[in-house]
């Protein structure tokens, strides 16, 4: 009975460490796996979550966009963004609307905002000015 219950918790052990789970980002205290800097804007922060689990956060989009560029497509398992519209709110990052706007700063000078409703973003842009823009064309329009 004792190895059974010792073989059951090792297994729940092995599996629950490769969840393909988002974490918290701890703003003000962990730091951007690109570009190094602390991040602090809960309205531009990203996040990856590999295959395998591994978690690796961003403090901006953009820093996201460019680290996706040096990984192998296969080993990406989960893809957030921050919500604009909703300050610290990780949302899925193929699926959110941006906002590119010179009128909304964001950490690394790309003024590119992820939103999880695109009529935030055209209000914002209504507002702001920039440009809308889905996932696969913001990809392709930062560099």
């Amino acid at each position: 009975m004792k190895n059974i219950l010792l073989f059951s918790v090792f297994t729940l052990l092995i599996v629950s460490s490769c969840a393909i789970e988002q974490e918290e980002i701890n703003y003000g205290k962990d730091g951007c796996h690109f570009c190094k800097m602390t991040i602090v804007d809960n309205q531009h922060a990203a996040e990856l979550v590999t295959a395998k689990g591994k978690v690796t956060k961003y403090d901006a989009i953009e820093c996201l966009i460019n680290d996706l560029k040096k990984r192998d497509s296969t080993e990406v398992g989960l893809l957030l963004v921050n919500d604009y519209s909703n300050p610290g709110e990780l949302i899925s990052a193929e699926s959110a609307t941006y906002l590119i706007s010179e009128g909304v700063p964001s950490p690394m000078g790309a003024f590119l905002s992820g939103f999880s409703i695109k009529e935030d973003a055209e209000l914002l842009q209504s507002d702001k000015g920039g440009a809308i823009y889905d996932w696969q064309a913001v990809k392709k329009e930062i560099h």
